[in-house]
């Protein structure tokens, strides 16, 4: 029965989560029962690309890429695939009527991976809307359930919230991206003399999009409001230790929280979120 390989590509999805991100991990186990799956399909597909294009040295990453782009828009069109992760992510899909657009626009950023070492203002805005907005968009069609006016109000937030993510992680994984696969995802910026004024530039404007993505949080449906808001506090505080590092620091070695202090915040948002005080 195709059920149970339905069964088994779900949990290959749910494992590659688990395995790749605890902070996302526990931010969908804080999801209503309903949603969880469906977003861990979600983060399988996107996760899988960026595997492809940022770790797998020594083989041929286009022809890999090209192959798991052919195999994705193959498993959308006949509903099913022997890759489970990309049976998983179809089945979401059609389920929640993900636009093709946003599907096309994540794979254009990590195309652009491949070739594109140093970005100009135009070329960095594209790739952020690729390879994190279009994402959330994605969850929010799940979390929506095919609400078009609910999902049209909360979209703009969802995308200020991706783009925040993205932008931690780009100083997250400076010391990486630039030492060892040749990255710059600063227009502007020499990483070989990165100023504290410029830092201080770069976060000012992720305080911008993390304020304008929890006026959206806090309108999402029920249900999902929790799961999100802990992601949103994990990368909150990620970003504040962050802020405290000199530019050398974030050049020479990648932040992280530990994950007791990871429970910890699980903990103080969970009394929030039950208080209403969500901030």
């Amino acid at each position: 029965m195709k059920q149970l390989f339905d069964e088994v590509s779900h949990a290959c999805s749910k494992v590659i989560t688990q395995t790749y991100s605890t902070s996302f991990s526990l931010g969908i186990y804080c999801l209503a029962p309903k949603f969880r799956q469906s977003i861990y399909s979600i983060y399988g597909f996107v996760r899988l690309a960026d595997e492809i294009v940022d770790s797998f040295e020594g083989y041929d990453k286009a022809a890999l890429l090209q192959s798991f782009k052919n195999q994705t828009y193959d498993a959308i069109a006949q509903k099913i695939s022997l890759n489970p992760v990309l049976n998983s992510f179809q089945e979401v899909v059609h389920t929640y009527q993900i636009e093709q657009v946003l599907i096309d626009t994540f794979l254009e950023s990590m195309e652009a991976d491949l070739t594109k070492k140093v970005h100009n203002p135009q070329s960095i805005e594209q790739y952020i809307l690729g390879s994190a907005e279009v994402v959330g968009l994605m969850c929010l069609h799940v979390f929506t359930e095919g609400n078009r006016a609910q999902y049209l109000e909360l979209k703009p937030s969802a995308m200020k919230l991706g783009a925040a993510f993205q932008k931690i992680n780009f100083l997250r994984d400076l010391k990486d991206d630039y030492a060892l696969l040749g990255r710059s995802y600063f227009p502007g910026v020499d990483l070989n003399q990165f100023s504290s004024s410029e830092k201080k530039n770069i976060e000012i404007d992720i305080e911008a999009d993390f304020d304008a993505a929890l006026q959206g949080i806090k309108k999402l449906p029920q249900g999902t409001i929790f799961g999100v808001y802990i992601a949103y506090i994990y990368y909150r505080s990620l970003f504040k230790k962050i802020k405290k590092l000199s530019p050398e620091k974030i050049l020479n070695a990648r932040i992280s929280i530990p994950n007791p202090m990871k429970i910890v915040l699980l903990i103080q948002s969970y009394l929030k979120f039950r208080l209403n005080f969500i901030s």
